[in-house]
């Protein structure tokens, strides 16, 4: 179950990240190394400020993704190895809620695309290559452990 889509406007958010690349089927196992992200960031004394997130930079279904799992922080980071630094970009974002399993993330994803492309709007996007693509989980695993009852919200930056 999703929620009709809309356009918020979002300023720039530096975060941090474990990067990767992905085959469509890798993508709950790729999932499972978040830890490593709250486990750098605790060696280093910075607390996250938001939930944590999937960053899509790459979608190609057939090669693979190049996706980032990430949290918010304070100010700007130098990562290592497979931990990135970044900002997340200001900007118009399509957002759609979806209140349910993960699984169903694949067709609020189609219908957000389908809806932008009715509306008219453009994406912040060349080819397979996203400006910013994000799912952000706004449930935590640990005070909500069925993922039927999980909030996450889709966010897609539009072209300027």
């Amino acid at each position: 179950m999703a929620e009709q889509p809309r356009i918020v406007e979002r300023g720039e958010q530096p975060y941090v990240a474990l990067k990767g690349k992905v085959a469509m089927d890798g993508i709950g196992e790729f999932a499972s190394r978040t830890r490593e992200v709250f486990g750098w960031l605790a060696a280093r004394n910075v607390e996250p400020v938001g939930e944590v997130f999937f960053k899509y930079d790459v979608v190609d279904m057939e090669n693979g993704l190049v996706m980032e799992i990430g949290v918010p922080v304070e100010e700007r980071r130098t990562g290592e190895q497979e931990i990135v630094g970044g900002v997340l970009p200001a900007g118009r974002y399509a957002s759609v809620t979806h209140f349910g399993h993960p699984d169903g993330l694949l067709e609020v994803t189609r219908d957000l695309l389908a809806w932008a492309d009715e509306q008219g709007l453009e994406w912040d996007a060349d080819g397979n290559n996203w400006g910013c693509r994000l799912e952000v989980y706004k449930s935590d695993p640990i005070d909500t452990p069925d993922m039927n009852k999980w909030e996450t919200e889709l966010l897609f930056r539009l072209r300027s």
